[in-house]
């Protein structure tokens, strides 16, 4: 099982970065109307989400700035960014770092149970999961962002 969540994770950060690599510089800072965020606030979003459950950001982790949370925390907004904000281009290459890491967590450690439950979760490979499915799902939205960017554009 574990090393099916090893895989599914590389599929999806795979996906996720290279749409994101693939994208028109212009369009990652466009917050379409009916969007809470950018497609650039996704993308340092599932960075800093999945440091928080796969490595304990920002407690037991030390691998991305402190200022990330107050970037792309949930409930964080663009238009309230203040101070140094990491380009795009930094983010895709911490995600791949990211993923190298978690490449490299053992695979008896996803049997743990988690001291407290977490969004129904009770172990730390069904919260590895759950941060891939997150990240599914934060791909879709940049999906719909870019359809509706490119289509108020016309």
């Amino acid at each position: 099982m574990s090393e099916l969540l090893i895989k599914n994770f590389k599929f999806t950060r795979g996906r996720f970065v290279n749409y994101v690599v693939d994208l028109e510089e212009g369009i990652v800072g466009v917050q379409p109307e009916g969007f809470n965020n950018t497609i650039h606030w996704h993308v340092g979003h599932v960075l800093t989400v999945a440091e928080q459950m796969m490595f304990g950001f920002p407690k037991k982790s030390t691998q991305l700035p402190a200022n990330y949370m107050a970037l792309f925390a949930s409930g964080t907004s663009p238009a309230d960014w203040e101070g140094d904000v990491p380009s795009v281009q930094e983010l895709i290459g911490q995600l791949q770092e990211q993923l190298t890491r978690i490449n490299e967590i053992p695979v008896e450690s996803f049997n743990q149970r988690l001291k407290t439950p977490f969004l129904g979760q009770e172990t730390f490979g069904e919260l590895a999961n759950f941060a891939i499915f997150h990240e599914s799902i934060h791909l879709g939205q940049m999906q719909a962002m870019k359809r509706v960017i490119k289509t108020a554009v016309k």
